[in-house]
């Protein structure tokens, strides 16, 4: 059986009902995961607290109800770590300033397409992976995306594929290997090619769980189920172990 491949998860908080469901099958289209749409600021803290995995929110300015889009955001700061983008038409001084102060990941400006949408969504992924959000709101600029872009969020690093990105858990990955300038990463959910050196991606994995084995392999050692001379057995693979490594990859694994 073919592994269900993990894909982001999108919340949409949007009071106007046709508009929500737009965005919704834009996103659906260019495979990411739309967990649900919410007409107020009350229903998206809802959903939030009932999809705790969520990865981003895409949250309309101007909003029905007691809140709007800039106080949602501020109770999203406060209680949860969870990236958002703003969905806006308004360009008002005062609301504009409101707006940078809750330190927004990424912007929308309506009208928009399908290219600024995923764009805004790699861009607030990249921001939050490095914990630089966009503070510039409705500032004009182009936003161009390296196909190369890694990111690590949380329990999970988020790989490029064709024009998405799919959330890969740390738990997840096999293992990575070089080739000369590429790099490929082996995961339950498939391979992965980039055209960078192992150690850009090894940089964004957690030390104590993935471990360099040799120049051209880094393994999962939670995923690691046997070994002999010096190979380690993951599964059906075999990846070696030089010798500058040995000693550090098998003191991990004890004899009786």
């Amino acid at each position: 059986m073919t592994p269900k491949i993990p894909k982001v998860k999108i919340l949409i908080v949007e009071d106007e009902i046709l508009l929500a469901q737009d965005i919704s099958n834009r996103l659906t289209a260019i495979e990411y995961e739309v967990i649900g749409t919410a007409p107020t600021a009350i229903k998206a803290l809802k959903l939030i607290a009932e999809n705790p995995d969520v990865d981003i929110i895409l949250i309309d300015i101007i909003l029905k109800g007691n809140l709007d889009g800039i106080e949602l955001a501020e109770l999203i700061n406060a209680k949860y770590n969870i990236p958002f983008i703003f969905l806006t038409s308004h360009s008002e001084n005062q609301l504009i300033e409101r707006a940078k102060n809750v330190y927004p990941y990424a912007y929308i400006l309506k009208p928009f397409n399908d290219r600024q949408v995923s764009t805004a969504i790699e861009l607030a992924l990249l921001n939050f992976s490095k914990k630089t959000p966009e503070k510039e709101l409705l500032k004009s600029r182009n936003f161009n995306a390296p196909d190369n872009q890694v990111l690590q969020i949380k329990d999970s690093i988020f790989l490029k594929k064709d024009h998405h990105f799919e959330r890969v858990p740390f738990k997840d990955i096999y293992f990575l290997k070089a080739d000369s300038n590429y790099c490929t990463v082996h995961a339950k959910s498939g391979r992965f090619m980039y055209s960078m050196v192992l150690k850009k991606i090894e940089a964004e994995l957690p030390s104590n769980q993935f471990l360099r084995t040799h120049r051209s392999y880094v393994v999962n050692i939670d995923l690691v189920n046997g070994f002999e001379g010096n190979m380690l057995f993951l599964g059906e693979k075999k990846i070696p172990v030089s010798k500058a490594h040995r000693k550090d990859v098998f003191k991990l694994f004890h004899s009786i």
